[in-house]
């Protein structure tokens, strides 16, 4: 990925950072405004788009019949990606995912997965023959950073509003009819942070990732657990800091769950 920033910009960005302010006034700990759009596509099980400050993502997901994995015969399962589009940011390019998209699915995939948030055996058609399998995909329509918590609202509230397809008596789809919505137990949600100038930042902008020493991110649930942690970057957190991003993540993810309920 080239790089459209200028140094000067990554040094104004830090200079405010260790005098306690951002570039939009925004305080450290505060998130950037969040919109969220359901319903665009009448193809897919579940759509969304979700804008972050300038940072926008569309979501789709596609629920088809797969067949279960060797070691998890009864199970289903889902799969995330993610993609810059080049009209989305400068910086963008075309072509097959890099490490930084690869990254943001995978830490997405990893908060819903490992929260448990949804049943695979209840996606079990027949077992060791058909299962459910969903795939949701993710794009940075504008890019002004923090795809993770974007792509991670984004996913949610795809999951959350799926539609489970309709089978026949044989077991096959039936096109634009379905059968229930699909079910989650938990609302996992990513919470990212950078540290810029020895400051914690919530939800950082494109410039501030390029000016960040350190970035971490947090998957979060309403009941208390922990489902993923990503350390990005170089430098490092210490554990006072790591303990302030987590708490700061729990309450944080409360506030958006709370508007996604609204939805």
């Amino acid at each position: 990925m080239r790089s459209t920033i200028l140094e000067s910009d990554i040094q104004k960005v830090v200079s405010l950072a260790r005098d306690g302010k951002r570039l939009d006034n925004r305080q450290l700990d505060e998130m950037r405004e969040i919109k969220i759009e359901t319903g665009m596509s009448e193809n897919a099980e579940g759509s969304t788009i979700v804008t972050l400050g300038n940072t926008k993502v569309i979501a789709g997901l596609k629920i088809e019949i797969g067949t279960p994995y060797p070691d998890n015969q009864d199970e289903g399962s889902i799969s995330i990606g993610a993609e810059n589009l080049p009209l989305a940011h400068p910086d963008y390019e075309s072509g097959r995912p890099d490490d930084d998209e690869v990254e943001v699915a995978r830490v997405v995939d990893r908060a819903i997965r490992e929260s448990k948030a949804i049943d695979f055996k209840s996606l079990c058609i027949i077992k060791g023959e058909k299962v459910w399998v969903g795939y949701l995909d993710f794009y940075a329509l504008n890019g002004d950073g923090n795809m993770f918590d974007a792509g991670s609202i984004a996913a949610l509230v795809t999951f959350n509003n799926a539609k489970m397809p309709k089978l026949d008596a044989e077991n096959r789809i039936i096109m634009h009819e379905y059968d229930g919505k699909l079910k989650l137990s938990r609302k996992p949600l990513l919470t990212t942070f950078v540290k810029v100038g020895g400051k914690i930042l919530l939800d950082p902008t494109y410039l501030e990732e390029k000016a960040a020493e350190a970035r971490f991110s947090v998957g979060t649930t309403e009941d208390g657990f922990i489902s993923a942690m990503q350390k990005g970057v170089g430098g490092s957190f210490n554990k006072e800091e790591v303990s302030y991003m987590i708490d700061l993540a729990f309450k944080n993810s409360d506030k958006i769950r709370k508007q996604i309920l609204k939805i």
